[in-house]
């Protein structure tokens, strides 16, 4: 299913109430579906977000909307959810937020390579350490064309 734009006016209002709450608006899309439409809305903060997080953004951003002519007339069905771990690492923040976790990285020049989060400068412009089984490497963030957490089921410690 395609998506459609979000318009901008819905976005920044989503950012702005997410903000409020403590939380990162991390992404915003919204999907066709029949005769409605589903408005999912992706959020995250440092530590993660709890059930009791998504429960309450849920219902400040339905009372938002609700009170809004941002949706239109057309039916819409509200999800909002946690970033997850399938989403790449985008900003400085993901960086941070995963730092001590396993990574593969794609960078712009090179092969590709598997390593673990040291640390991660949180200014744009700057970069993340990664240590791998040859060393440490120092990582510009511009200097990445794809970069995910992979999930480790039986992490050994060392």
């Amino acid at each position: 299913m395609s998506k459609a734009p979000v318009p901008e006016a819905l976005e920044q209002a989503l950012a702005t109430r997410t903000s409020e709450l403590g939380l990162d608006l991390e992404a915003v899309e919204l999907t066709p579906a029949g005769r409605r439409r589903v408005l999912r809305v992706a959020v995250d903060q440092d530590g993660g977000v709890t059930l009791d997080d998504i429960a309450d953004a849920t219902k400040e951003i339905s009372t938002m909307l609700d009170a809004s002519d941002l949706m239109g007339e057309q039916p819409y069905t509200l999800e909002v959810t946690s970033r997850g771990t399938d989403r790449p690492l985008t900003l400085p923040r993901h960086w941070r937020r995963n730092v001590d976790r396993l990574v593969r990285v794609t960078p712009d020049e090179g092969e590709a390579f598997e390593g673990r989060i040291v640390d991660a400068d949180e200014a744009t412009d700057g970069g993340a350490r990664v240590k791998t089984a040859t060393g440490v490497h120092a990582l510009a963030y511009d200097a990445v064309k794809k970069a995910r957490v992979v999930v480790e089921l039986n992490r050994k410690e060392g």
